[in-house]
């Protein structure tokens, strides 16, 4: 499970592995319609069928070394805040590293997924596990281009994957390096 940050942490965050016992507190994401379109979700009819299938997609990954996105913890609350992590992906036919990221909405606008994408970016860079991480998003999706910008991302391209348009946001080792 080389691609999970478990016992990872940042100034605000603590990140460990999702449970079974998080499942109520994930239930939320999943009832905001839009919320659910930006994630692919929307095709289930129910939040609990969502959150259903999004533990199915996460512990999947956990188990075959796919990444997954660790659950963010508040350091302050301990509260379950959100989910950031690396992802393994296909994409037109190369190997690619993603930082996703999923932030509760009582939570958005405070940082936390710039924090925790920028933790995902220089772990993987650090521990040497590709020479470019991607973020792959709906063009309609300002906040989370707003996150990869501010992790120092560029905008590469519109790609097609899962058989809808997405913009292609990246940094290179390279660029990281170069970063002041």
């Amino acid at each position: 499970m080389k691609y999970l940050l478990t016992n990872q942490q940042t100034e605000r965050l603590y990140f460990r592995k999702l449970e079974q016992s998080d499942f109520e507190n994930w239930l939320e994401l999943f009832e905001d319609e839009q919320t659910s379109r930006m994630l692919g979700m929307d095709y289930l009819k129910t939040p609990k069928e969502r959150c259903e299938k999004w533990f199915e997609l996460t512990f999947h990954r956990y188990e075959n070394n796919l990444g997954g996105q660790n659950v963010l913890i508040s350091k302050e609350t301990n509260e379950l805040i959100g989910q950031c992590g690396l992802l393994v992906r296909e994409v037109e036919n190369k190997f690619e590293l993603e930082i996703a990221y999923s932030i509760l909405p009582q939570y958005r606008g405070k940082g936390f997924a710039i924090e925790a994408a920028k933790k995902c970016r220089d772990f993987a860079f650090e521990n040497k596990l590709h020479e470019r991480l991607i973020s792959i998003i709906i063009p309609e999706n300002d906040s989370s281009k707003n996150v990869a910008l501010k992790n120092e991302m560029t905008f590469k391209k519109q790609i097609y994957y899962s058989g809808k348009k997405m913009d292609l946001f990246q940094i290179t080792k390279q660029d990281w390096e170069n970063l002041d």
